[in-house]
């Protein structure tokens, strides 16, 4: 056994990023379907971990830092809504919001029917459908309880947890092969001889160059960490009542208010280009420890029949991203930017959405209509949404005779 501990941890985490990054440059494949640079160097690392388990060693990680690096992601994308850009994305919210919806029904539809097919229990199918695939390893975890302690359901958490990872692993794989193929279909927009080119803004770009001073770096860091603070508080309060959100959706609820409050009170603009590097950096190191946690062998353990499940899964979120979320957001490239992130969360997690899409932008150009739907409805909205599908569905006849 080999633990790491917190420094240890930091240091591995960093290299996965460099290793990430060699890989994209210099591997075409990697490159041309715009796979993420944390999933390529955590993907890998999580392999060569997998092959020295067979010989009886094993790699302990402490990650105590990926919830703080999570959070502060989401107050990074808080300080980055301005609610006059929202009010403009209001109608393309909406749209987006319908086609989230459209998917978390298919796919508890096709994780039941699968299920009933090769004749396990239909909550199973349930589990391997929106629970854990829009869900993730905290909505899974939370369900897996439920059915563990009302229905009965015998393994439900272990089940949860490793789908939740067999999610996140595909949503940062076929985010950007999806892109590429939509964009061959449609107009990349670029700048004219006559324009000068824009400076990068949220997170579109990770990796050009802004201009940052010390003072104003100690600004925004003080600003994420208020949000950190003041979201944290405020999920203790809300703990337990009927107005009770993942912490995550409380820091990126603070970080919006304060930093339209601030604005709208002519006290201090929120420094845009300096929230998105310390975003960047922050949901990178967290991918990047997710990523190289990861327990294969919970993969490898999967029964057959939950395996075929979730490989349908993956391959109805790509058709659907595909003919339904590029076409109802107008078939163009916005859309095709879109359709990644879809896969990113639709899969896996918020963080993917975002990975998935600077993939794609940091190739293609930039896209602020993607990054302004993607992060509202996969912070806010997603989690809300979810719970009421997942509750109709366990209104269904062979499930109240469980």
């Amino acid at each position: 056994m080999i633990e790491l501990d917190f420094y240890g941890t930091l240091v591995a985490a960093s290299l996965v990023l460099l290793l990430g990054r060699g890989l994209v440059t210099r591997v075409g494949f990697l490159r041309s379907y715009n796979i993420p640079e944390p999933v390529a160097g955590g993907l890998v690392v999580a392999l060569l971990l997998l092959i020295l388990r067979t010989f009886d060693i094993e790699v302990r990680f402490d990650t105590s830092l990926q919830t703080p690096l999570m959070l502060a992601f989401f107050a990074t994308i808080g300080l980055s809504a301005d609610l006059a850009s929202l009010k403009k994305g209001g109608r393309i919210v909406g749209i987006f919001l319908l086609a989230v919806i459209g998917l978390l029904v298919v796919q508890n539809a096709m994780g039941i029917g699968f299920a009933t097919l090769l004749g396990l229990d239909p909550l199973m199918g349930l589990l391997t459908g929106s629970i854990t695939l829009a869900g993730g390893h905290g909505t899974g975890a939370a369900w897996g309880a439920v059915f563990s302690e009302k229905y009965g359901l015998a393994s439900a958490s272990e089940l949860a947890l490793a789908s939740a990872t067999f999610g996140l692993v595909l949503g940062g794989l076929i985010g950007g092969p999806v892109a590429r193929l939509l964009i061959k279909r449609v107009q990349v927009p670029g700048c004219s001889p006559q324009q000068a080119p824009r400076l990068p803004k949220g997170f579109e770009q990770p990796n050009k160059e802004r201009s940052i001073t010390p003072f104003s770096f100690v600004e925004t860091l003080a600003l994420i960490a208020v949000s950190l603070l003041a979201g944290n508080l405020l999920n203790g309060l809300l703990h337990g009542t009927a107005f009770e959100l993942p912490t995550f959706v409380c820091v990126l609820f603070v970080g919006v208010v304060l930093r339209n409050s601030l604005s709208a009170l002519g006290l201090y603009q929120v420094f845009e280009r300096e929230v998105s590097v310390l975003g960047n950096v922050s949901l990178s190191l967290f991918l990047a420890i997710a990523l190289m946690s990861l327990k294969l062998w919970d993969l490898a353990a999967l029964a057959l029949p939950i395996f075929i499940i979730l490989a349908v899964q993956a391959l109805v979120m790509a058709l659907f991203a595909i003919f339904v979320t590029f076409r109802v957001m107008g078939s163009n490239y916005d859309a095709a930017v879109l359709a990644a992130g879809h896969c990113g969360f639709g899969l896996g997690a918020t963080p993917t959405a975002i990975a998935n899409m600077q993939a794609v932008t940091q190739r293609y150009g930039p896209s602020q209509i993607a990054f302004l739907v993607v992060p509202m409805v996969g912070a806010f909205f997603i989690d809300i949404v979810n719970v009421i599908v997942i509750k109709l569905y366990l209104t269904l006849p062979f499930f109240a005779a469980v």
